[in-house]
C-alpha cells in the first residue's frame, strides 16, 4: 500500500485490522501485522492520492463509529446506499468499505476489491493463475476469485467500471510465482528483480501492478 505521509497510514490500518505495526523491515517500508502472508507493507511514495482508489480494502468492524474514531471519514453511509457496507476514507483519503459484524472476526480483512474493465475476464485470468474458480457476486459485473491456497482473506473480487485504469495503483498484491509462467499467461514485466529490489514488479492484463516473488 503507497502512503506519501510518515507512519500514520500504517499505524491506522493497523488498528482497523487488529494486527500490530511492526515498522521498517529491511528493504520494504514499515509492516502492518507480523504473520508473514497476513501484513501490508507500507510503501513511501512522493505523490499523493489523485484519484479514486482503483484497489481498495474491505474490511469488518464492530461500527462505522469505531473507525471513524480512529482517523477514517464517512463517504457514503449504508443506510443512504441500501447495501449493507459503508464507504469510508482512511487519513489519506484512500476509500475502503466497512462491513460491521458481531462479534468481529479476528482477522479483519475480508477481500480485496479491484475495479476492472471486464470484471469476468480478469477474474477468469487470475483464477488461472491461482488455480481457483472465479464466482459471480449476484450480479455480471461482480466476480469473486475465492478459495485461493494461502490467501488470508476471502477473496480477490473484481467490480465492473466504465473507466479505464490511469494511474498507478496505490495498492497493489504481491504473489510467489514463477517470472516465466506469469508473463507466459499474459502479464508484462515492469521492473526487473535487481540488485535493489528482491522481486519482480509486473501488470495483470488490465495493468494491475502486482509484485513477484520467486523462490
Amino acid at each position: 500500500m503507497d502512503t506519501a505521509g510518515d507512519d500514520t497510514l500504517g499505524r491506522f490500518y493497523a488498528e482497523v485490522l487488529g494486527l500490530d505495526f511492526v515498522g521498517q523491515q529491511g528493504d520494504v517500508g514499515a509492516v502492518v501485522g507480523d504473520v508473514e502472508g497476513k501484513g501490508i507493507a507500507m510503501c513511501k511514495v512522493p505523490e499523493p492520492k489523485s484519484v479514486k482508489h482503483r484497489v481498495h480494502v474491505d474490511v469488518y468492524a464492530d461500527s462505522v463509529a469505531e473507525l471513524s474514531a480512529l482517523g477514517a471519514s464517512v463517504v457514503l453511509p449504508a443506510e443512504e446506499s441500501g447495501f449493507e457496507w459503508t464507504v469510508m476514507r482512511d487519513p489519506e483519503g484512500g476509500e475502503f468499505c466497512v462491513f460491521p459484524r458481531d462479534p468481529v472476526p479476528d482477522y479483519r480483512f475480508f477481500q480485496l476489491v479491484v475495479d476492472a474493465v471486464d470484471a469476468h475476464e480478469i477474474a477468469r485470468w487470475w483464477g488461472e493463475v491461482f488455480d481457483a474458480t472465479p464466482r459471480s457476486h449476484d450480479s455480471a459485473d461482480w466476480w469473486g476469485v475465492e478459495g485461493i491456497p494461502g490467501l488470508p482473506f476471502t477473496a480477490l473480487t473484481f467490480g465492473a467500471v466504465p473507466e479505464p485504469k490511469t494511474v498507478k495503483n496505490r495498492i497493489h498484491w504481491d504473489v510467489y510465482a514463477d517470472v516465466g509462467d506469469m508473463e507466459a499467461a499474459g502479464a508484462q514485466v515492469l521492473r526487473a528483480r535487481d540488485d535493489q529490489i528482491g522481486w519482480t514488479v509486473m501488470a495483470d492484463p488490465e495493468g494491475n501492478e502486482f509484485c513477484v516473488f520467486s523462490g
